[in-house]
Protein backbone atom coordinates (compact mmCIF):
# COMPACT_ATOMS: atom_id res chain seq x y z
CA UNK A 1 0.00 0.00 0.00
CA UNK A 2 1.43 3.37 -1.03
CA UNK A 3 0.38 6.95 -1.62
CA UNK A 4 -2.49 7.17 0.88
CA UNK A 5 -3.27 10.86 0.38
CA UNK A 6 -2.33 11.50 -3.24
CA UNK A 7 -4.60 12.50 -6.09
CA UNK A 8 -5.94 9.71 -8.25
CA UNK A 9 -7.84 9.50 -11.51
CA UNK A 10 -10.46 7.22 -9.96
CA UNK A 11 -11.23 6.02 -6.46
CA UNK A 12 -13.25 2.99 -5.36
CA UNK A 13 -14.25 3.55 -1.75
CA UNK A 14 -15.53 1.22 0.94
CA UNK A 15 -15.56 -2.05 -0.98
CA UNK A 16 -14.68 -5.56 0.07
CA UNK A 17 -11.73 -6.71 -2.00
CA UNK A 18 -11.43 -10.24 -3.37
CA UNK A 19 -8.03 -9.91 -4.98
CA UNK A 20 -7.87 -12.88 -7.37
CA UNK A 21 -5.35 -14.92 -5.36
CA UNK A 22 -7.84 -16.97 -3.29
CA UNK A 23 -6.79 -15.30 -0.05
CA UNK A 24 -9.65 -14.18 2.23
CA UNK A 25 -11.50 -11.00 1.32
CA UNK A 26 -10.62 -7.72 3.08
CA UNK A 27 -11.98 -4.19 3.25
CA UNK A 28 -10.03 -1.53 1.36
CA UNK A 29 -10.25 1.49 -0.90
CA UNK A 30 -8.53 1.39 -4.28
CA UNK A 31 -6.81 4.32 -5.98
CA UNK A 32 -6.25 4.22 -9.74
CA UNK A 33 -3.82 6.43 -11.65
CA UNK A 34 -2.54 6.32 -15.25
CA UNK A 35 -4.36 3.07 -15.95
CA UNK A 36 -2.83 1.19 -13.03
CA UNK A 37 -3.71 0.41 -9.44
CA UNK A 38 -1.69 2.93 -7.44
CA UNK A 39 -2.93 2.25 -3.92
CA UNK A 40 -4.91 -0.31 -1.93
CA UNK A 41 -5.91 0.45 1.66
CA UNK A 42 -7.40 3.31 3.68
CA UNK A 43 -7.69 6.23 1.24
CA UNK A 44 -10.09 8.37 3.25
CA UNK A 45 -8.03 11.50 2.62
CA UNK A 46 -7.39 10.87 -1.07
CA UNK A 47 -9.02 12.76 -3.92
CA UNK A 48 -10.12 11.89 -7.45
CA UNK A 49 -12.43 13.43 -10.07
CA UNK A 50 -14.36 10.14 -10.17
CA UNK A 51 -15.21 8.22 -7.01
CA UNK A 52 -17.29 5.05 -6.82
CA UNK A 53 -18.95 4.13 -3.55
CA UNK A 54 -18.67 0.35 -3.13
CA UNK A 55 -20.03 -0.14 0.38
CA UNK A 56 -21.48 -3.63 0.65
CA UNK A 57 -20.07 -4.58 -2.76
CA UNK A 58 -17.25 -6.86 -3.88
CA UNK A 59 -14.28 -5.30 -5.70
CA UNK A 60 -12.42 -7.88 -7.79
CA UNK A 61 -10.03 -8.13 -10.73
CA UNK A 62 -11.75 -7.82 -14.10
CA UNK A 63 -12.64 -11.27 -15.36
CA UNK A 64 -10.53 -12.93 -18.05
CA UNK A 65 -12.51 -15.02 -20.52
CA UNK A 66 -10.16 -17.91 -21.20
CA UNK A 67 -11.95 -19.18 -24.28
CA UNK A 68 -13.66 -16.90 -26.80
CA UNK A 69 -14.38 -16.51 -30.48
CA UNK A 70 -14.46 -12.71 -30.25
CA UNK A 71 -11.77 -12.27 -32.93
CA UNK A 72 -14.09 -10.46 -35.35
CA UNK A 73 -16.45 -8.93 -32.78
CA UNK A 74 -13.55 -6.88 -31.39
CA UNK A 75 -13.57 -5.05 -34.74
CA UNK A 76 -17.27 -5.09 -35.63
CA UNK A 77 -18.72 -4.60 -32.12
CA UNK A 78 -15.91 -2.79 -30.28
CA UNK A 79 -18.10 -1.81 -27.31
CA UNK A 80 -18.18 -5.56 -26.51
CA UNK A 81 -21.27 -5.04 -24.36
CA UNK A 82 -21.95 -8.79 -24.15
CA UNK A 83 -18.64 -9.17 -22.27
CA UNK A 84 -18.26 -5.87 -20.40
CA UNK A 85 -21.77 -6.23 -18.94
CA UNK A 86 -20.74 -9.42 -17.15
CA UNK A 87 -17.47 -8.05 -15.77
CA UNK A 88 -15.09 -9.37 -18.44
CA UNK A 89 -12.15 -7.06 -19.14
CA UNK A 90 -9.90 -9.41 -21.16
CA UNK A 91 -10.71 -12.00 -23.83
CA UNK A 92 -8.48 -14.80 -25.13
CA UNK A 93 -9.14 -15.27 -28.85
CA UNK A 94 -8.02 -17.58 -31.65
CA UNK A 95 -9.41 -20.73 -30.06
CA UNK A 96 -10.37 -24.12 -31.55
CA UNK A 97 -7.87 -23.73 -34.38
CA UNK A 98 -9.57 -20.70 -35.96
CA UNK A 99 -8.37 -17.08 -36.02
CA UNK A 100 -8.85 -14.07 -38.30
CA UNK A 101 -5.19 -14.16 -39.23
CA UNK A 102 -3.26 -15.22 -41.16
CA UNK A 103 -5.88 -15.59 -43.90
CA UNK A 104 -6.21 -14.21 -47.42
CA UNK A 105 -9.58 -12.58 -48.12
CA UNK A 106 -10.28 -14.65 -51.24
CA UNK A 107 -9.75 -18.05 -49.61
CA UNK A 108 -12.73 -20.32 -48.91
CA UNK A 109 -13.81 -20.23 -45.26
CA UNK A 110 -15.36 -23.61 -44.43
CA UNK A 111 -17.08 -24.24 -41.12
CA UNK A 112 -16.06 -23.59 -38.40
CA UNK A 113 -13.75 -20.88 -39.80
CA UNK A 114 -16.71 -18.87 -41.07
CA UNK A 115 -18.19 -18.69 -37.57
CA UNK A 116 -15.82 -15.75 -37.08
CA UNK A 117 -17.83 -12.85 -38.45
CA UNK A 118 -20.92 -14.93 -39.16
CA UNK A 119 -23.66 -12.75 -40.59
CA UNK A 120 -21.20 -10.16 -41.87
CA UNK A 121 -21.32 -9.89 -45.66
CA UNK A 122 -17.59 -9.06 -45.80
CA UNK A 123 -15.86 -10.31 -42.65
CA UNK A 124 -12.36 -8.95 -42.30
CA UNK A 125 -9.29 -11.13 -42.66
CA UNK A 126 -5.59 -10.38 -42.32
CA UNK A 127 -2.74 -12.02 -44.22
CA UNK A 128 -0.30 -11.33 -41.38
CA UNK A 129 -1.03 -11.87 -37.72
CA UNK A 130 0.82 -8.68 -36.90
CA UNK A 131 -1.58 -6.70 -39.08
CA UNK A 132 -4.52 -7.98 -37.03
CA UNK A 133 -2.91 -6.96 -33.76
CA UNK A 134 -1.92 -3.56 -35.15
CA UNK A 135 -5.50 -2.95 -36.28
CA UNK A 136 -6.70 -3.64 -32.75
CA UNK A 137 -4.12 -1.23 -31.37
CA UNK A 138 -5.19 1.55 -33.74
CA UNK A 139 -8.89 1.02 -33.01
CA UNK A 140 -9.13 -0.42 -29.49
CA UNK A 141 -12.16 -2.30 -28.25
CA UNK A 142 -13.59 -1.91 -24.76
CA UNK A 143 -11.79 -5.04 -23.54
CA UNK A 144 -8.21 -6.25 -23.69
CA UNK A 145 -7.35 -9.04 -26.10
CA UNK A 146 -4.77 -11.82 -25.83
CA UNK A 147 -4.75 -13.56 -29.20
CA UNK A 148 -3.72 -17.02 -30.35
CA UNK A 149 -3.18 -18.17 -33.92
CA UNK A 150 -5.24 -21.07 -35.28
CA UNK A 151 -3.81 -24.25 -36.81
CA UNK A 152 -6.89 -24.65 -39.03
CA UNK A 153 -6.44 -21.11 -40.33
CA UNK A 154 -2.82 -21.86 -41.19
CA UNK A 155 -3.94 -25.03 -42.99
CA UNK A 156 -6.33 -22.95 -45.09
CA UNK A 157 -3.46 -20.63 -46.03
CA UNK A 158 -1.05 -23.35 -47.10
CA UNK A 159 -2.97 -26.44 -48.30
CA UNK A 160 -4.90 -26.98 -51.54
CA UNK A 161 -6.83 -29.86 -49.96
CA UNK A 162 -7.81 -30.31 -46.32
CA UNK A 163 -8.82 -33.97 -46.45
CA UNK A 164 -5.29 -35.24 -45.86
CA UNK A 165 -2.28 -34.66 -43.66
CA UNK A 166 0.08 -31.83 -44.58
CA UNK A 167 3.19 -32.42 -46.65
CA UNK A 168 6.66 -31.44 -45.34
CA UNK A 169 6.61 -28.29 -47.50
CA UNK A 170 3.16 -27.34 -46.19
CA UNK A 171 4.28 -27.93 -42.62
CA UNK A 172 7.28 -25.67 -43.23
CA UNK A 173 4.98 -22.99 -44.62
CA UNK A 174 2.71 -23.22 -41.58
CA UNK A 175 5.73 -22.95 -39.32
CA UNK A 176 6.66 -19.72 -41.04
CA UNK A 177 3.20 -18.32 -40.41
CA UNK A 178 3.41 -19.36 -36.77
CA UNK A 179 6.80 -17.71 -36.31
CA UNK A 180 5.40 -14.45 -37.69
CA UNK A 181 2.46 -14.65 -35.30
CA UNK A 182 4.69 -15.37 -32.30
CA UNK A 183 7.03 -12.52 -33.20
CA UNK A 184 3.99 -10.23 -33.47
CA UNK A 185 2.89 -11.18 -29.95
CA UNK A 186 0.55 -14.17 -30.23
CA UNK A 187 0.26 -15.85 -26.83
CA UNK A 188 0.04 -19.32 -28.34
CA UNK A 189 -1.38 -21.61 -30.98
CA UNK A 190 -4.67 -23.51 -30.93
CA UNK A 191 -5.93 -26.61 -32.69
CA UNK A 192 -9.38 -27.91 -33.50
CA UNK A 193 -8.83 -31.45 -34.71
CA UNK A 194 -12.44 -32.20 -33.77
CA UNK A 195 -13.52 -30.26 -36.88
CA UNK A 196 -13.36 -31.41 -40.53
CA UNK A 197 -10.77 -28.84 -41.74
CA UNK A 198 -8.21 -30.21 -39.28
CA UNK A 199 -9.50 -33.70 -38.49
CA UNK A 200 -7.06 -35.28 -40.97
CA UNK A 201 -4.07 -33.65 -39.28
CA UNK A 202 -2.07 -36.35 -37.53
CA UNK A 203 -0.47 -35.97 -34.14
CA UNK A 204 2.84 -35.71 -35.98
CA UNK A 205 1.60 -32.87 -38.17
CA UNK A 206 0.43 -30.87 -35.18
CA UNK A 207 3.74 -31.36 -33.38
CA UNK A 208 5.84 -30.38 -36.38
CA UNK A 209 3.72 -27.32 -37.24
CA UNK A 210 3.85 -26.12 -33.62
CA UNK A 211 7.62 -26.66 -33.10
CA UNK A 212 8.29 -22.88 -33.01
CA UNK A 213 6.51 -22.51 -29.66
CA UNK A 214 9.10 -24.67 -27.90
CA UNK A 215 11.01 -22.59 -25.39
CA UNK A 216 8.89 -19.47 -25.89
CA UNK A 217 6.34 -19.88 -23.11
CA UNK A 218 3.53 -19.77 -25.69
CA UNK A 219 0.64 -22.10 -24.93
CA UNK A 220 -0.76 -24.99 -26.93
CA UNK A 221 -4.57 -24.84 -26.58
CA UNK A 222 -6.73 -27.55 -28.07
CA UNK A 223 -10.31 -28.38 -28.87
CA UNK A 224 -9.20 -31.98 -28.77
CA UNK A 225 -10.04 -34.60 -31.32
CA UNK A 226 -12.80 -36.34 -29.39
CA UNK A 227 -14.85 -35.26 -26.38
CA UNK A 228 -17.08 -38.33 -26.36
CA UNK A 229 -16.16 -42.01 -26.47
CA UNK A 230 -12.55 -41.17 -27.35
CA UNK A 231 -12.08 -38.52 -24.66
CA UNK A 232 -9.33 -40.36 -22.75
CA UNK A 233 -7.37 -41.10 -25.92
CA UNK A 234 -7.71 -37.47 -26.99
CA UNK A 235 -6.50 -36.21 -23.62
CA UNK A 236 -3.46 -38.44 -23.93
CA UNK A 237 -2.81 -37.17 -27.46
CA UNK A 238 -2.97 -33.59 -26.18
CA UNK A 239 -0.53 -34.37 -23.39
CA UNK A 240 1.80 -36.09 -25.87
CA UNK A 241 1.86 -32.99 -28.06
CA UNK A 242 2.63 -30.80 -25.05
CA UNK A 243 5.52 -33.05 -24.03
CA UNK A 244 6.94 -33.11 -27.53
CA UNK A 245 6.82 -29.32 -27.68
CA UNK A 246 7.80 -28.76 -24.05
CA UNK A 247 4.91 -26.30 -23.97
CA UNK A 248 1.99 -25.57 -21.62
CA UNK A 249 -1.20 -27.38 -22.68
CA UNK A 250 -4.69 -25.90 -22.31
CA UNK A 251 -7.57 -28.35 -22.70
CA UNK A 252 -10.36 -26.19 -24.09
CA UNK A 253 -13.92 -26.39 -22.72
CA UNK A 254 -13.44 -29.82 -21.18
CA UNK A 255 -16.66 -31.81 -21.45
CA UNK A 256 -18.06 -35.32 -21.84
CA UNK A 257 -20.47 -35.39 -24.76
CA UNK A 258 -23.29 -37.88 -25.22
CA UNK A 259 -25.30 -39.98 -22.79
CA UNK A 260 -22.92 -42.92 -23.13
CA UNK A 261 -20.19 -40.74 -21.62
CA UNK A 262 -22.11 -39.22 -18.73
CA UNK A 263 -20.12 -39.62 -15.53
CA UNK A 264 -16.73 -39.97 -17.22
CA UNK A 265 -15.46 -36.84 -15.48
CA UNK A 266 -14.68 -39.33 -12.69
CA UNK A 267 -12.09 -40.74 -15.12
CA UNK A 268 -10.85 -37.68 -16.99
CA UNK A 269 -10.30 -35.35 -14.02
CA UNK A 270 -8.02 -37.77 -12.13
CA UNK A 271 -6.09 -38.31 -15.39
CA UNK A 272 -5.67 -34.55 -15.85
CA UNK A 273 -4.68 -34.12 -12.20
CA UNK A 274 -2.05 -36.87 -12.41
CA UNK A 275 -0.62 -35.40 -15.62
CA UNK A 276 -0.38 -31.95 -14.02
CA UNK A 277 2.22 -33.39 -11.65
CA UNK A 278 4.66 -34.07 -14.48
CA UNK A 279 3.88 -31.44 -17.14
CA UNK A 280 2.19 -28.06 -17.46
CA UNK A 281 -1.52 -28.61 -18.13
CA UNK A 282 -4.52 -26.31 -17.70
CA UNK A 283 -8.19 -26.58 -18.60
CA UNK A 284 -11.29 -24.44 -18.85
CA UNK A 285 -15.03 -25.01 -19.06
CA UNK A 286 -18.29 -23.11 -19.39
CA UNK A 287 -21.08 -23.44 -16.80
CA UNK A 288 -23.77 -24.98 -19.01
CA UNK A 289 -24.82 -28.49 -20.03
CA UNK A 290 -25.27 -27.54 -23.71
CA UNK A 291 -22.58 -26.75 -26.27
CA UNK A 292 -22.73 -24.61 -29.40
CA UNK A 293 -20.81 -24.76 -32.65
CA UNK A 294 -21.31 -25.33 -36.37
CA UNK A 295 -24.36 -27.32 -37.45
CA UNK A 296 -22.81 -30.70 -38.17
CA UNK A 297 -23.64 -32.88 -41.15
CA UNK A 298 -22.65 -36.01 -39.27
CA UNK A 299 -25.51 -38.25 -38.14
CA UNK A 300 -23.82 -39.21 -34.87
CA UNK A 301 -23.29 -35.58 -33.86
CA UNK A 302 -26.94 -34.73 -34.57
CA UNK A 303 -28.37 -37.07 -31.95
CA UNK A 304 -30.39 -35.59 -29.12
CA UNK A 305 -31.86 -32.12 -28.86
CA UNK A 306 -30.32 -29.70 -31.38
CA UNK A 307 -31.52 -26.08 -31.64
CA UNK A 308 -30.61 -23.81 -34.55
CA UNK A 309 -28.71 -20.74 -33.31
CA UNK A 310 -27.84 -19.01 -36.60
CA UNK A 311 -28.80 -19.83 -40.19
CA UNK A 312 -28.15 -17.68 -43.23
CA UNK A 313 -30.21 -19.73 -45.68
CA UNK A 314 -33.30 -20.15 -43.47
CA UNK A 315 -33.33 -17.44 -40.77
CA UNK A 316 -36.95 -18.29 -40.02
CA UNK A 317 -35.76 -21.48 -38.32
CA UNK A 318 -33.45 -19.79 -35.81
CA UNK A 319 -34.49 -20.96 -32.34
CA UNK A 320 -36.25 -24.06 -33.69
CA UNK A 321 -35.29 -27.66 -32.95
CA UNK A 322 -33.67 -29.58 -35.79
CA UNK A 323 -35.98 -32.57 -35.24
CA UNK A 324 -39.07 -30.38 -35.68
CA UNK A 325 -37.66 -28.86 -38.85
CA UNK A 326 -36.91 -32.32 -40.24
CA UNK A 327 -40.46 -33.45 -39.46
CA UNK A 328 -41.89 -30.35 -41.13
CA UNK A 329 -39.84 -31.00 -44.25
CA UNK A 330 -40.48 -34.78 -44.03
CA UNK A 331 -36.76 -35.55 -44.29
CA UNK A 332 -34.13 -37.03 -41.98
CA UNK A 333 -32.33 -34.86 -39.42
CA UNK A 334 -29.16 -35.28 -41.47
CA UNK A 335 -30.84 -34.04 -44.65
CA UNK A 336 -32.37 -31.13 -42.77
CA UNK A 337 -28.94 -30.18 -41.43
CA UNK A 338 -27.54 -30.25 -44.96
CA UNK A 339 -30.31 -27.98 -46.25
CA UNK A 340 -29.75 -25.49 -43.43
CA UNK A 341 -26.06 -24.93 -44.16
CA UNK A 342 -24.25 -22.76 -43.31
CA UNK A 343 -25.54 -22.63 -39.76
CA UNK A 344 -24.65 -22.96 -36.10
CA UNK A 345 -26.53 -24.85 -33.41
CA UNK A 346 -26.89 -25.52 -29.69
CA UNK A 347 -26.43 -29.16 -28.65
CA UNK A 348 -27.90 -30.44 -25.38
CA UNK A 349 -25.34 -33.20 -24.94
CA UNK A 350 -23.87 -32.97 -21.43
CA UNK A 351 -24.69 -34.12 -17.94
CA UNK A 352 -25.12 -31.51 -15.19
CA UNK A 353 -23.16 -33.68 -12.76
CA UNK A 354 -20.13 -33.68 -15.06
CA UNK A 355 -20.45 -29.92 -15.57
CA UNK A 356 -20.34 -29.39 -11.81
CA UNK A 357 -17.45 -31.82 -11.33
CA UNK A 358 -15.37 -30.14 -14.01
CA UNK A 359 -16.22 -26.61 -12.92
CA UNK A 360 -15.41 -27.36 -9.28
CA UNK A 361 -12.14 -29.13 -10.13
CA UNK A 362 -9.54 -26.97 -8.42
CA UNK A 363 -7.57 -25.92 -11.50
CA UNK A 364 -10.43 -25.29 -13.94
CA UNK A 365 -10.58 -21.82 -15.49
CA UNK A 366 -13.80 -20.26 -16.78
CA UNK A 367 -14.30 -19.57 -20.48
CA UNK A 368 -17.52 -18.68 -22.25
CA UNK A 369 -16.88 -20.19 -25.71
CA UNK A 370 -19.65 -17.89 -26.93
CA UNK A 371 -20.28 -17.20 -30.60
CA UNK A 372 -21.07 -13.49 -31.14
CA UNK A 373 -23.82 -12.58 -33.55
CA UNK A 374 -27.34 -13.64 -34.36
CA UNK A 375 -30.55 -13.30 -32.38
CA UNK A 376 -30.45 -16.67 -30.60
CA UNK A 377 -26.87 -17.36 -29.50
CA UNK A 378 -26.05 -19.70 -26.68
CA UNK A 379 -26.71 -17.77 -23.42
CA UNK A 380 -23.11 -18.34 -22.36
CA UNK A 381 -22.15 -15.39 -24.58
CA UNK A 382 -23.86 -13.00 -22.14
CA UNK A 383 -24.16 -15.02 -18.94
CA UNK A 384 -21.12 -17.18 -18.18
CA UNK A 385 -19.38 -15.17 -15.47
CA UNK A 386 -22.37 -13.97 -13.43
CA UNK A 387 -23.71 -17.54 -13.65
CA UNK A 388 -20.57 -18.84 -11.96
CA UNK A 389 -20.78 -16.13 -9.28
CA UNK A 390 -24.51 -16.25 -8.63
CA UNK A 391 -25.72 -19.72 -9.46
CA UNK A 392 -22.78 -22.04 -8.91
CA UNK A 393 -20.90 -20.22 -6.14
CA UNK A 394 -23.67 -18.53 -4.13
CA UNK A 395 -26.75 -20.67 -4.76
CA UNK A 396 -25.35 -24.16 -5.40
CA UNK A 397 -22.30 -23.68 -3.18
CA UNK A 398 -19.77 -25.43 -5.42
CA UNK A 399 -16.97 -23.21 -4.12
CA UNK A 400 -16.34 -19.98 -2.26
CA UNK A 401 -16.59 -16.58 -3.90
CA UNK A 402 -12.82 -16.21 -3.47
CA UNK A 403 -12.31 -19.40 -5.49
CA UNK A 404 -14.84 -18.33 -8.12
CA UNK A 405 -13.05 -15.02 -8.67
CA UNK A 406 -9.66 -16.75 -8.81
CA UNK A 407 -10.91 -19.18 -11.47
CA UNK A 408 -11.96 -16.17 -13.58
CA UNK A 409 -8.94 -13.91 -13.02
CA UNK A 410 -5.70 -14.81 -11.25
CA UNK A 411 -5.61 -18.45 -12.37
CA UNK A 412 -6.26 -17.51 -15.98
CA UNK A 413 -3.64 -14.75 -16.03
CA UNK A 414 -1.10 -17.21 -14.65
CA UNK A 415 -1.89 -20.00 -17.11
CA UNK A 416 -1.74 -17.76 -20.18
CA UNK A 417 1.21 -15.67 -19.01
CA UNK A 418 -0.68 -12.36 -18.93
CA UNK A 419 1.68 -10.05 -17.07
CA UNK A 420 0.33 -7.65 -14.43
CA UNK A 421 -3.27 -8.79 -14.89
CA UNK A 422 -5.70 -10.87 -12.91
CA UNK A 423 -5.16 -9.59 -9.37
CA UNK A 424 -5.85 -6.50 -7.29
CA UNK A 425 -2.45 -5.17 -6.20
CA UNK A 426 -0.38 -2.03 -6.52
CA UNK A 427 1.24 -1.84 -9.95
CA UNK A 428 -1.28 -4.06 -11.72
CA UNK A 429 -3.26 -2.81 -14.70
CA UNK A 430 -6.49 -1.30 -13.41
CA UNK A 431 -8.92 -3.92 -14.73
CA UNK A 432 -11.55 -4.04 -12.00
CA UNK A 433 -15.15 -5.20 -11.52
CA UNK A 434 -17.50 -4.13 -8.74
CA UNK A 435 -20.45 -6.44 -8.12
CA UNK A 436 -23.15 -7.22 -5.58
CA UNK A 437 -22.53 -10.73 -4.27
CA UNK A 438 -26.12 -11.01 -3.03
CA UNK A 439 -27.79 -10.21 -6.34
CA UNK A 440 -25.34 -11.00 -9.14
CA UNK A 441 -26.88 -13.49 -11.57
CA UNK A 442 -27.08 -14.27 -15.26
CA UNK A 443 -30.32 -13.23 -16.97
CA UNK A 444 -29.54 -14.74 -20.36
CA UNK A 445 -31.25 -18.08 -21.00
CA UNK A 446 -32.04 -20.27 -23.99
CA UNK A 447 -35.30 -18.41 -24.71
CA UNK A 448 -33.92 -14.87 -24.22
CA UNK A 449 -30.17 -15.37 -24.61
CA UNK A 450 -29.01 -11.76 -24.97
CA UNK A 451 -30.03 -10.26 -21.63
CA UNK A 452 -27.30 -8.51 -19.60
CA UNK A 453 -26.54 -9.73 -16.09
CA UNK A 454 -27.83 -8.27 -12.86
CA UNK A 455 -25.57 -7.17 -10.02
CA UNK A 456 -22.55 -6.02 -12.06
CA UNK A 457 -22.24 -2.46 -10.72
CA UNK A 458 -19.12 -1.16 -12.47
CA UNK A 459 -16.37 -2.38 -14.79
CA UNK A 460 -13.06 -0.56 -15.23
CA UNK A 461 -10.63 -1.36 -18.06
CA UNK A 462 -7.10 0.03 -17.84
CA UNK A 463 -8.38 2.72 -15.51
CA UNK A 464 -11.38 3.76 -17.63
CA UNK A 465 -14.88 3.40 -16.20
CA UNK A 466 -16.48 1.41 -19.02
CA UNK A 467 -19.67 -0.08 -17.53
CA UNK A 468 -21.60 1.65 -14.75
CA UNK A 469 -25.09 1.08 -13.39
CA UNK A 470 -26.23 -0.92 -16.40
CA UNK A 471 -24.80 1.34 -19.10
CA UNK A 472 -21.76 1.41 -21.32
CA UNK A 473 -19.80 4.65 -21.00
CA UNK A 474 -18.43 4.49 -24.53
CA UNK A 475 -14.86 4.03 -23.29
CA UNK A 476 -12.65 1.82 -25.44
CA UNK A 477 -9.45 1.47 -23.49
CA UNK A 478 -8.66 -2.16 -24.27
CA UNK A 479 -5.08 -3.15 -24.98
CA UNK A 480 -3.43 -5.91 -26.98
CA UNK A 481 -1.73 -8.19 -24.47
CA UNK A 482 1.27 -9.91 -25.97
CA UNK A 483 3.20 -12.89 -24.74
CA UNK A 484 5.86 -12.31 -22.11
CA UNK A 485 9.15 -12.51 -24.00
CA UNK A 486 7.71 -11.57 -27.44
CA UNK A 487 9.56 -8.99 -29.50
CA UNK A 488 6.99 -6.28 -28.71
Amino acid sequence: MTDRTGAFDLLIRGGTVIDGTRRPRFNADIGIRDGHIAAVGDLADAQAPVALEANGKIVAPGFIDSHTHDDHALLSEPDMTFKISQGVTTVVTGNCGISLAPLKPDLPRPMPQNLLGAGDASPRTFERFGDYLETLRRAPASVNVAAMVGHTTMRLMTMDSLDRTATPDEIAAMRGLLVEALDAGAIGVSTGTYYPPAAMATTGEVIEVCRPITGTGAVFATHMRNEAEGCVESLNESFEIGRALDAPVVISHHKLAGEANFGKSAVTLPLIEATMKCQCVALDCYPYAASSTMLHTDEVRLRGRVVIAECESHPEFVGRELGDIADEWQVSRLEAARRLQPASAIYFIMNEGDVRNILSFECTMVGSDGLPGGTKPHPRLWGTFPRVLGHYSRDVGLFSLETAVWKMSGLTAKNFGLANRGTIAVGQHADVVVFDAATVIDKANYDTPTGPAEGIEAVIVNGALTWHQGRHSGARRGQVITRIGSQL
